[in-house]
Order: structure tokens, then C-alpha cells, then sequence
């Protein structure tokens, strides 16, 4: 026993260490998007910018995720530079906030921030997909990892409507560089992880999965559960502020989802169902969910909603991971997520063209068509369920 728990120790040891730091870098990049949401469009238009530009610009990392993300992810993968890729584009990213800041004309940062984007946005499915590969040789929880990323998302948030009351809006872009260099800083401490035994043949045939059907309907589950959120993250606040209340509650509902989405992930190593079930039971909070909003509930009522975000929006994402874990094959689980990320891009954007439809002729009515895309995911989910608990990778 003793001789089996001193050669136990080292791979512990290393399992903490990775745990730590991946954890820290998920805090940075998160970090990243929680300056980026307040403090981007605000210096947009200190410089000058108008509406029409801004919203063209704002629109650019969307784009992303559906045309470069998945190739990004391919190539990294098909290459086993995992790793390397991902501090690159830190790097890149820390690189291109900081010439956007230099600019002045709409045209320029419209094209340098498309590049900037392009680094950017691939850096969190790469990040899971990473993580995923760790996981799976330390035998560690995903969960306890990712809170760290919205734990910080809260921090960094209430730390911009701060830091926004001392600083000049013109310099608010060097904000989101400091994080997003320290960010790059954090990736250089990932630990490399030793490379499969796979077959270059069985590389090429990473292509294979969108054949699948066992992973598209993860792909479609995912991607209807939290594309069913588009309404909610463009127009909450704005029905929120037309129903008479202040900025500081709008902030406290949007930190009570984050607060329930980070509470699920601490707990959910202790989850004894599979994910696939917790996927069904994300999906159905998520309908559950949007339903009582587009009823316009008063404040108190709210707030309990908003903590649902647990359901509609944690407990998806971690049951997703826990999907790909277990189903798709260990040397394509970052083609995987990439893929995954592209769909629910696709969708999210579509959704909140139409939502902006909707919205402007049915106001908060527009959550009961949210509820019908969370309720068509469940509909998913439910009919692949028990393939999904009996597979053990989907062949690729």
C-alpha cells in the first residue's frame, strides 16, 4: 500500500498543478470578455465611432466562431501543438486589442479587430479542448476548473463599472490589453501534455464526427439550449431599465446568474447522473426559464429566475463537456469543441437577428420563442439520450 501511494503522489502532484493553472488561465481569458462587454463599446464611441459602426464591429468575434474557429481548431490539433497555439494566440490577442487601440478611423479597427477576433475567439474552445485532454489523464472534474472563469467574469465586470467613473472613456481599450496581457503571461505556464499514440491516418478522419449522428445531436442540443439565451443577453437589460429599474439591480440579476452558474460548477462532481441527463435537465430549466420571464415578472420574482441561469446555462455547458468527454475520441476532442462552438455561433447569431425582429413587435414576449428553441433541444436530447449513456466514443 505504501510502495502504491508513494507512486500515486507524483501524478497527484502534477494533476494539482495542472488543475491550478489551468484554472488561473480560465480566470484570465474570462477576465478578457469581462472588461472587453463594458468597456469596448464605450471607448468605440469615445473615439468617435458611430452607431452603424458599432454595431458592425461588435458583430466581428460572432463571425469568427463559425468560419476561422473551427479551422484554427483543426490545425492545432492535426498538428499536436495544442499548447503552443494557445499562447500564440494570447499573445496575438494581447497584440491586436493594443493596435485597435491606436486607431481612429471605423474602417481600421473594423479590420484589424476582424484579425484581432480571429485569435480571439478560438482561444476558449481550444482552452476546453485542452482541458478535456488533461482531464482525462489526471482524472480530474471540469467543473471545480471553469468556476474560475466566472468567477472572474463577476469581478472584473463590477470592477469595470468602477474603474469607468475614474478613467477617461478614450482609454478604456488599455483596460482590456492589461488583462489581456496578463492573460497571455498566465498561458505560458500550461503545462505540456504528452502527445497520443495516434495514427496519422486516424488524424485525417477528424471530419468524420459531422457524420455522426450521436455527435450532432450534441452539436444541435448545445447549440438550441444556449442560442435560446440570444434574446436575454441583447435585450435584459433594456426591458429591465423600461420596467423602472436602476443600474445597480440590473447588475445584481445579471451577477445572480453568473453567482448560480459558478455554484453548479463547483457541485457538479457530485452529480450521479449522466450528462446527457444533466444536458435534458439544462434544457428544461432553460424553457422553464424563459417562460416566466416573458411574463414579465416583478423583481423578486426575477431574481429567482435568474438564478435558473444555473440550469439553463451551467448545467448545459457542463454536461456538453461531459458529452464530448466520454464520446469523442481523445485526439479530436479540440476539433470537437470546435465544431461545437461554430454551431452554437451560427445559431446565437441567427437568433438574435431574429430576436431583434420580435422584439421590436412583441417586446418580452420574444422569451416564448426562446422557450420553444430550449424546449426543442430537450426534444434532442431525449431521443439521443440513452444511445449517448451507452456510448463510449463516437468513432471518428
Amino acid at each position: 500500500m505504501a510502495i502504491e501511494s508513494q507512486t500515486h503522489r507524483p501524478a497527484q502532484l502534477q494533476g494539482r498543478r495542472f488543475a491550478r493553472r489551468v484554472g488561473l488561465f480560465y480566470a484570465s481569458t474570462v477576465g478578457v470578455f469581462g472588461t472587453y462587454l463594458p468597456f469596448f463599446p464605450l471607448w468605440l464611441k469615445a473615439t468617435g465611432i458611430d452607431a452603424f459602426w458599432i454595431g458592425l464591429i461588435t458583430a466581428v468575434p460572432p463571425v469568427s466562431r463559425f468560419t476561422v474557429l473551427p479551422l484554427i481548431t483543426a490545425t492545432a490539433e492535426r498538428h499536436q501543438v495544442l499548447r503552443g497555439t494557445i499562447v500564440a494566440m494570447a499573445f496575438l490577442c494581447t497584440l491586436g486589442f493594443a493596435l485597435v487601440g491606436l486607431l481612429h478611423q471605423p474602417l481600421a479597427i473594423l479590420i484589424v479587430f476582424a484579425l484581432t477576433a480571429c485569435v480571439w475567439t478560438p482561444l476558449g474552445p481550444m482552452t476546453d479542448g485542452y482541458t478535456l485532454k488533461g482531464l482525462a489523464r489526471y482524472r480530474l472534474d471540469y467543473g471545480p476548473l471553469r468556476l474560475w472563469g466566472s468567477a472572474a467574469f463577476v469581478v472584473t465586470a463590477l470592477g469595470c463599472g468602477w474603474l469607468a467613473d475614474l478613467i477617461a472613456a478614450k482609454h478604456l481599450i488599455w483596460i482590456v490589453v492589461a488583462v489581456a496581457a496578463f492573460s497571455a503571461c498566465v498561458s505560458l505556464r500550461l503545462e505540456p501534455l504528452e502527445r497520443p499514440a495516434v495514427r496519422p491516418a486516424s488524424l485525417t478522419r477528424a471530419n468524420a464526427l459531422l457524420r455522426q449522428p450521436l455527435f450532432i445531436a450534441i452539436m444541435v442540443t448545445a447549440a438550441l439550449v444556449q442560442g435560446s439565451h440570444a434574446a436575454y443577453y441583447s435585450f435584459a437589460s433594456i426591458t429591465w431599465q423600461n420596467a423602472g429599474l436602476d443600474g445597480l439591480t440590473i447588475a445584481a440579476l445579471w451577477s445572480l446568474g453568473v453567482i448560480a452558474e459558478i455554484v453548479v460548477f463547483a457541485l457538479s462532481p457530485r452529480f450521479t447522473v449522466s450528462p446527457a441527463t444533466v444536458v435534458a435537465i439544462g434544457a428544461l430549466g432553460a424553457a422553464l426559464r424563459w417562460l416566466i420571464t416573458a411574463q414579465e415578472p416583478p423583481v423578486g420574482v426575477l431574481a429567482v429566475v435568474q438564478l435558473m441561469h444555473g440550469l439553463s446555462f451551467g448545467m448545459t455547458h457542463i454536461g456538453t463537456i461531459g458529452l464530448l468527454g466520454r464520446s469523442v475520441p481523445h485526439h479530436v476532442l479540440a476539433r470537437a469543441q470546435g465544431y461545437l462552438a461554430a454551431s452554437i455561433g451560427i445559431v446565437s447569431s441567427a437568433t438574435m437577428i431574429l430576436s431583434g425582429l420580435i422584439y421590436a413587435r412583441a417586446g418580452h414576449h420574444v422569451y416564448y420563442a426562446m422557450a420553444m428553441m430550449a424546449l426543442a433541444g430537450f426534444g434532442v436530447i431525449v431521443s439521443a439520450r440513452t444511445r449517448l449513456d451507452r456510448a463510449h466514443a463516437i468513432t471518428a
